[in-house]
């Protein structure tokens, strides 16, 4: 029997995937269960229309994020932090605070799990920072720390 895959299913595979499965594994824990649907040709139709969207909207959110790195590409931003003697700064710099300051100052919104930051920033100057913005757009943010 031929089910199209609701979700992702152990050993018999990956969700929207149409797949020919023994007719008692289909009635008896695919459907009851909500994980598949038998494959007619409306529920075929209804896949292929489903799987176009979702086309449709990964290529618009794939333009955002070029967009977007286009922009942050350009940026530098600039922070100002309290420093001791010898340039030591006092805390450190997060993601969320690099996210907060993008989003006051350039007015670029961009979550704080995006900035791929290993560690705070603990020094004064010039940081590289990486930014994933989608699986296919990775940009590189310049952070320039300075003391107040």
């Amino acid at each position: 029997m031929k089910v199209i895959l609701l979700q992702d299913v152990k050993g018999t595979g990956k969700k929207g995937e149409i797949k020919e499965v023994a007719e008692g594994y289909a009635r008896n824990y695919l459907i009851p269960r909500k994980l598949a649907v038998e494959a007619t040709p409306g529920n075929i139709n209804t896949l292929k229309e489903q799987q176009r969207i979702m086309n449709i909207k990964k290529e618009k959110e794939l333009e955002r994020a070029k967009e977007l790195g286009k922009k942050l590409e350009s940026v530098t931003l600039k922070l100002a932090t309290k420093a001791g003697e010898g340039g030591r700064m006092f805390g450190s710099i997060t993601a969320k605070q690099i996210s907060e300051e993008l989003k006051k100052k350039h007015q670029l919104s961009v979550d704080k799990k995006k900035i791929l930051l290993d560690e705070p920033i603990r020094s004064l100057g010039v940081t590289k920072v990486p930014v994933k913005l989608h699986p296919e757009v990775t940009v590189t943010i310049n952070v320039h720390v300075v003391a107040e």
